[in-house]
């Protein structure tokens, strides 16, 4: 028996919509403003987070919401308006995160059934608005990528928390990959490397060492067996060898404490208080960890730790950018999109 299909039934049959494949970019997040309220917002979602911080009791929550919301999001928010982009009146974060979307759409633009977006995993635009963005567009695959290249429970695993999280309140679900870390690929290794020798050549002076400072994390995390200080180490044994520079001259550090828990070591700011009072007097500081500038790097290292290097009797010191949309760093996240698509597309 043969069953007639209308013009309009077969317009809305799911077997009669384009299927397209998605890619998510997904970095850590931004206040939407520069201001105590903005920040608090911010800051109230991000400490929420069991990943961050793992004990979400009621002590905790007592320190949160009676201590640091009411007096840390003033003083972050000057902070903020250090590096903030004025002209579109955003973080240079958010800036940075559309330009790697823009980039690699149209370096992929010839995959006419490839949609590329951008989301935060705290504030906006939310990691649900680019789901929901990306399906509306009809991908039914979605690649999601964690902008960060060193893996860890507090930020590449709650990526994928709140993309599943979304995902349960959908009856019909995209299929879902995740970009794995990508802290020790040659064409990571290679990106950062060019870049700092890139980067060097621009500079007046020749610094005495490199100091590769990585986002720190309670030292307990890893006891748990989050494997992101190996990594690091890792990234940071790749570099040297590429760089053809030995421990003495690239060293590993870890930025970004909070909180009186110990913290990976050893810190950013106490071992280039110290190289100063050693007698260096010019420093390059780079940021392997993250894929673009943001709070931690411009306003932290180029910024506080400068003025530390400084205080203390160092002369000359230069914040290496991060790769950013830059031409190295656009070639890192489309080689690992293109071949974390292989099958898809």
């Amino acid at each position: 028996m043969t069953i007639a299909v209308s013009p309009s039934q077969a317009e809305a049959s799911p077997s009669a919509k384009v299927s397209r494949v998605g890619v998510l970019l997904v970095n850590l997040g931004t206040p939407d403003t520069a201001n105590a309220a903005g920040v608090r917002v911010y800051l109230k979602e991000f400490l929420s987070d069991p990943r961050v911080i793992e004990d979400q009791g009621l002590l905790w929550k007592v320190v949160l919401n009676g201590i640091i919301l009411r007096r840390r999001p003033k003083q972050k928010a000057r902070d903020y308006q250090t590096i903030w982009n004025n002209e579109l009146d955003e973080s240079p974060l958010k800036t940075i995160t559309r330009a790697q979307s823009d980039k690699l759409a149209a370096g992929i633009a010839d995959r006419a059934h490839v949609v590329v977006d951008w989301a935060m995993r705290y504030g906006n635009p939310s990691i649900k608005a680019g789901i929901d963005a990306l399906m509306a567009q009809g991908c039914d695959r979605i690649l999601l990528v964690p902008l960060y290249p060193q893996y860890s429970a507090a930020t590449s695993a709650t990526v994928c928390d709140e993309a599943f999280r979304v995902l349960t309140r959908l009856r019909a679900q995209p299929t879902l990959r995740v970009t794995p870390p990508y802290y020790d690929d040659d064409f990571y290794i290679e990106a950062l490397a060019s870049s700092i020798e890139n980067h060097l050549k621009t500079l007046s002076f020749e610094p005495e060492l490199i100091v590769a400072s990585f986002h720190g994390m309670p030292t307990e995390y890893v006891d748990k067996g989050d494997p992101y200080r190996e990594q690091c180490i890792a990234t940071t044994a790749l570099l040297r060898k590429r760089l053809g520079l030995d421990e003495t001259k690239l060293l590993l550090t870890f930025q970004s404490r909070f909180g009186r828990a110990e913290w990976l070591q050893p810190y950013t700011d106490k071992t280039i208080e110290k190289l100063a009072r050693d007698g260096v007097k010019r420093i390059a500081v780079v940021m392997p960890g993250f894929a673009a500038d943001c709070l931690e790097t411009l306003e932290e290292i180029a910024g506080e730790n400068a003025e530390i290097f400084k205080h203390n009797g160092g002369e000359q010191f230069a914040a290496i950018p991060c790769l950013n949309d830059s031409e190295e760093g656009m070639d890192v996240i489309q080689q690992l999109v293109m071949r974390e698509l292989q099958g898809w597309i």
